[in-house]
């Protein structure tokens, strides 16, 4: 098969084209400059210039290929309902030239805030709200006879070269001297290896349903306080408590995430696709990897 996928030079994009090239796939990763276009071409993959919001591209992209993997996304917080705007105007372009055909896309969404208040958030569950549109612009494409579905990522997808949330709690650690955590720490975060992760959107793109939610869950939920205290034994510094305004003044950009309390499970995924998560869990993960 050959594939075409966006963001395939980011952190999960480039686990998804070992994952796809290993199995036997051909790969088109969309690249907007030359720098991530020389990681494509070196990981074995072909290169299709351009950016997310040129929709006529990314329509070259998806009719030249036999399925697509949609991974990138505009990763600035400051406009990011532009950049859910793009998003979802790059997903329904995708799909409508895939529309009559067999041809499976899978699109890329998140588990925090699918649903609010501590629930175990299931392959069932339909955001209640989200700045991201991408669940919804999915159901829109099933509905509309489009081969799409989804898979939610968890806030933290760890391995060796993570930019993302993990890193920036250990970064404002070391910065402020405390390693803290927002009231009582036990609102929980779901996990998952980039590794374990790619493999499921490889299943999602050789075996997915129309329509269907996949959640790439290794661990249901980590107390937010447990990943506190393990970077208070690799730094040697307080753990603190933080609440109201002090969240914002310790995670900044942060500040509304880290309170999220969104544990996950995979089971229906599982049932579904075969899929097992057989990588490090989180906290072992940061052991070996995050304090170098």
């Amino acid at each position: 098969m050959n594939v075409f996928v966006t963001g395939a030079s980011g952190f999960i994009g480039s686990a998804v084209v070992a994952e796809l090239i290993g199995a036997g796939h051909s790969v088109t990763g969309l690249a907007r400059s030359e720098a991530s276009a020389e990681v494509i071409r070196t990981a074995g993959a072909e290169v299709l210039r351009g950016e997310l919001s040129d929709t006529h591209i990314l329509v070259q992209g998806a009719s030249a290929s036999d399925g697509v993997v949609h991974l990138g996304f505009i990763h600035d917080f400051s406009r990011y309902e532009e950049a859910a705007a793009i998003d979802k105007a790059a997903i329904l372009a995708m799909g409508a030239v895939l529309a009559g055909t067999e041809k499976r896309i899978v699109i890329t969404s998140g588990i925090l805030g699918v649903v609010p208040g501590g629930r175990i958030i299931t392959e069932n569950d339909r955001v209640e709200y989200s700045a991201r549109a991408s669940e919804a612009a999915m159901f829109e494409l099933a509905a509309n006879g489009v081969n799409a579905s989804l898979v939610r990522l968890p806030p933290s997808v760890h391995d060796t070269g993570d930019k993302g949330f993990v890193p920036y709690i250990i970064s404002r650690a070391k910065e402020t001297g405390v390693s803290a955590y927002p009231f009582d720490g036990t609102n929980q975060w779901p996990a998952v290896h980039r590794r374990d992760a790619a493999h499921l959107f490889r299943l999602a793109l050789e075996i997915g349903e129309p329509g269907a939610v996949y959640n790439a869950i290794g661990e249901s939920g980590i107390p937010v306080k447990d990943i506190a205290a393990l970077i208070v034994e690799k730094l040697n510094i307080p753990l603190q408590s933080v609440s109201d305004e002090a969240i914002v003044g310790h995670f900044g950009w942060m500040s509304s995430f880290i309170q999220f309390n969104s544990p996950a499970t995979a089971e229906r995924t599982e049932k579904k696709t075969g899929w097992r998560p057989r990588n490090p869990g989180l906290l072992d993960d940061m052991k070996l990897h995050y304090f170098n």
